[in-house]
């Protein structure tokens, strides 16, 4: 068809000219939507038949991409599974975003299949229907002879019958993901708990969640833990979790996350870290279509997106049918860019990092010419390649976030009409043979203990799984044998865990492998393992099998030993941390993991450690220590360390370099204002008399500690100090009130605390604090706004820029809201009065039915 030149003149007009803002829930007030690529030089992206989309993707290396499946066999792929027998299973959002409006997506038309391969040629040639009729189902897993599902809000159990007949269902947890559940339109289905993936310690972890999950003693028990990504989670051949959010591609739990949530006092911590921060990326094609294009800078002069902007589903690759290179290298989906990233991954002693070995081909590992392609999730197969989940969808934004600029993007080249396709891919070596191994649903207990040694990581995964819910006694004595004597250091950490989830680990077993295994990763899981012994009648022993691993050169044994040891409070295990503190301080994150540890006994270990001759020397990381330690108890703020700490610096011969960063410490900066919040006050600390070690610290003339002295001396408070007017008396809170407070406190518990923590101080890099926030302290219109339509960063809090989405709680009633504000406003030593239902529902009132969540800027706006 020839399309006369005006039209397209007009066109190009229409779609480069500045867009309306407010229409659509993505959209921010005040933002101008320009397109930066004109629409003439924009290609057109038709959808493809599989056969020729293949045509348009470009792989590195001597690899080539295969098709598995597609429409109309599947429809919106988002998962897939392998069972024990090999059968490939795959999860349907059929009714996700049917149009640009999403209307429909709460139409029961989901499912559940396995994909069959009649052939064995690669292709699946059938499918069985294992569950329909579903809304949006988000994340499964397989499970004491069943399988999980999430159709939300609920985590459901379906036993697999006849191999593919769901039995009766039954609920693992009412409120696995709320926020993903049609309530008034508002399901948010970027925004809510999915993955699901089994743990090397038996645990059921999940992306955009706080919460793990595991079976154990004829029940399904849920934990909290520390939040952990977006969309997709994995682990390497060690159990460390990976997972990621859409602009922050790939992130590796270096420390289990549970460790950290011990010392609430303690801010530095973090329990993931960026193998790669560098976020830039290098589509295939120009990328118009993304959310927030029509940024100035997002895009490069010809059009590619320059960074991840809706990353999702890290894989680790953990066999042997790609090159060694490959082994423990990160694969991460990036839809809106239309490519595979691989991260080459590299350890040396705890230290880990990865590159981008494509970066200066300004390339990646796997990209597309066709914009339709949308890799929302990666897996290794038991084969040893890697699938590609490809929703092959025209709108990959959901529409609680979609902005105009976007909408008019899709509509424009027809891409809003894209739906009810999907494809899913896998990538194979060209030279090397497929991994093999046996049928596993049909292998004995000797063969399962045996496949723990497998090279082909998801062997060993299946055979523990199946091992562990399948408790068989005969396997115990093999298993021993193994964790002792296995040929591979896998082997050996498989069979420890296998017993872990069978409780059949003793001292004896441990003591050994403590002893005579030389294995850094198999002894820091060892020591991990000692855990519950460490806290028994056998404590003494369990301490001498593992002290000597203190002298131990491997960051993997020194880092765990420090984890390990902060569990118990004895003078052996206190002594050998003071051991580790002193001669690894330069190693942050065995700084993290001692202090985590020290909740309430930070003084006490800062004064050990200045005692330490070791310590008498000033390096970076002693400095930091101190100061970290310091600063813990003055967050404590308990009276008797804050003075134990003061008097330690006060003593003779303490050297003048740790006074000055004990001091420095224990001062908390000071934080600049926000314009339209109450300014932020360092926090007394009232002690019950001057401390006698001030005395002599007041006569030390050294500049950089009088500096830092007199920043101190600002925040101490004691009767009669010159200056210092007595602290002012709280209003006692009515009946009515307090019984308003303790729900508040309740509801906070279950909905606000696995984030923002029952303390209030949050959580590094995710949920802000709010005990002495600003934000809480200021006007309460700004709380009842969040709670209700949940907010979006960046932020700013007590000086600290945090970058998240909180989600709103559409379903509190004015009363909820009400009770948790009151909470906050009173908990933590807060003095701010409450407020009642009728605030909350003229708030309420005042809010556009189609409001997104609120920005800081739209909030300090009202």
């Amino acid at each position: 068809m020839i399309v006369p030149k005006r039209f397209t003149q007009l066109l190009a007009a229409l779609l480069t000219a500045t867009v309306s803002v407010c229409a659509q829930t993505g959209d921010r007030e005040g933002e101008v939507q320009s397109s930066q690529i004109p629409a003439d030089k924009i290609p057109p992206a038709p959808p493809l038949a599989p056969d020729d989309a293949l045509k348009t993707f470009t792989l590195q290396g001597d690899f080539e991409i295969q098709l598995v499946a597609a429409e109309p066999m599947i429809v919106n792929p988002v998962i897939i599974r392998w069972d024990a027998a090999g059968r490939l299973w795959v999860m349907e959002m059929r009714s996700f975003m049917p149009n640009s409006d999403g209307t429909g997506e709460d139409v029961p038309v989901s499912q559940v299949a396995i994909l069959h391969d009649d052939n064995k040629d690669g292709r699946m040639d059938r499918k069985t229907v294992f569950l329909d009729s579903l809304v949006m189902p988000r994340a499964m897993a397989f499970a004491r002879g069943g399988i999980l599902v999430c159709e939300p809000p609920g985590l459901y159990y379906y036993p697999i019958l006849d191999g593919d007949k769901p039995g009766q269902r039954t609920v693992v947890d009412a409120e696995y993901a709320p926020q993903a559940s049609a309530v008034d339109g508002k399901m948010n289905v970027e925004h809510a708990p999915n993955g699901l993936m089994r743990g090397l310690d038996n645990w059921f972890y999940n992306a955009k969640s706080t919460s793990r999950y595991r079976y154990h003693d004829d029940e399904w028990k849920k934990d909290a833990t520390y939040f952990k990504g977006q969309w997709g989670i994995s682990q390497d051949d060690y159990g460390r979790l990976a997972y990621n959010s859409n602009s922050d591609h790939f992130r590796l739990e270096h420390i289990p996350s549970h460790y950290l949530q011990r010392n609430p006092f303690y801010r530095g911590a973090t329990y993931s870290i960026q193998p790669l921060p560098n976020q830039t990326v290098w589509p295939g094609r120009m990328t118009p279509g993304v959310n927030r294009a029509y940024r100035p800078n997002f895009l490069r002069p010809d059009g590619t997106m320059k960074r991840f902007t809706g990353a999702s589903g890290v894989e680790i690759y953990r066999g042997t049918h790609f090159p060694p290179a490959f082994l423990g290298d990160a694969f991460v989906s990036e839809p809106s860019g239309n490519l595979v990233r691989r991260d080459d991954v590299t350890e040396n002693n705890g230290t880990i990092k990865a590159v981008n070995p494509y970066g200066r081909s300004q390339t990646e590992f796997l990209v597309s010419t066709d914009e339709i392609f949308r890799p929302v999730n990666a897996h290794m197969g038991p084969d040893g390649a890697m699938y590609v989940v490809d929703m092959y969808h025209g709108i990959i934004q959901h529409h609680a976030h979609l902005t105009t600029y976007l909408r008019e993007q899709a509509e424009s080249r027809g891409l809003d009409k894209v739906t009810q396709r999907g494809r899913i891919y896998r990538i194979v070596h060209r030279q090397r043979p497929l991994d093999q191994g046996p049928d596993l649903a049909k292998a004995s207990t000797q063969q399962l203990v045996e496949t723990l040694e497998h090279a082909n990581g998801w062997y060993r995964d299946t055979a523990q799984r199946l091992l562990v819910d399948r408790a068989p006694a005969s396997a115990i004595k093999a298993l021993r044998s193994l964790a002792t004597d296995g040929k591979t250091h896998f082997g050996r950490l498989h069979a420890l865990w296998t017993l872990e989830g069978l409780g059949y680990l003793d001292l004896e077993l441990l003591a050994t492998v403590l002893k005579k295994d030389n294995n850094g990763k198999v002894l820091a899981a060892a020591i991990r393992l000692s855990e519950p012994i460490l806290r028994s009648w056998e404590q003494d022993d369990a301490l001498k099998a593992m002290l000597p691993l203190v002298q131990s050169k491997n960051m993997d044994v020194k880092l765990q030993l420090a984890l390990t040891l902060g569990e118990i409070k004895h003078e052996k295990a206190a002594d050998a941390l003071v051991s580790l503190a002193s001669e690894n301080a330069n190693t942050r994150n065995l700084r993290d993991a001692v202090i985590s540890g020290l909740t309430g006994r930070e003084s006490q270990f800062a004064q050990s450690i200045m005692r330490d001759k070791r310590s008498a020397k000033q390096t970076p990381g002693l400095t930091r220590l101190l100061s970290d330690l310091a600063a813990c108890v003055i967050a404590q703020g308990d009276r008797t360390n804050v003075n134990r700490i003061l008097s330690e610096i006060g003593r003779p011969g303490v050297p003048v370099w740790q006074k000055i960063a004990t001091v420095k410490g224990m001062t908390p900066p000071k934080i600049a204002s926000t314009p339209g919040l109450p300014p932020v006050l360092r926090k007394r600390i009232r002690l019950a008399e001057k401390p006698k070690a001030l005395a002599e610290l007041e006569h030390l003339k050294n500049a950089d500690f009088r500096n830092a002295y007199d920043e101190l001396d600002e925040i101490l408070a004691w009767p009669g100090k010159p200056g210092v007017p007595p602290e002012p008396p709280v209003r006692a809170l009515t009946k009515t009130e307090l019984k308003q407070f303790e729900n508040g406190r309740q509801l906070y518990d279950r909905t606000c605390g696995n984030c923002h923590r029952p303390h209030g101080f949050g959580m590094p890099g995710l949920a802000p604090p709010l005990a002495n926030s600003e934000w809480v302290a200021g006007p309460p219109e700004h709380l009842a706004r969040i709670i209700l339509n949940g907010m979006t960063g960046p932020v700013t809090v007590l000086g600290k820029r945090y970058n998240m989405n909180m989600p709103g709680h559409q379903t509190f009633t004015d009363e909820d809201v009400a009770a948790v504000i009151t909470y906050i406003r009173r908990a933590w030593n807060h003095a701010s009065d409450p407020v009642g239902a009728g605030f909350v529902e003229k708030v309420r009132k005042k809010i556009p039915a189609n409001q997104h969540a609120w920005t800081a800027a739209e909030l300090l706006a009202k």
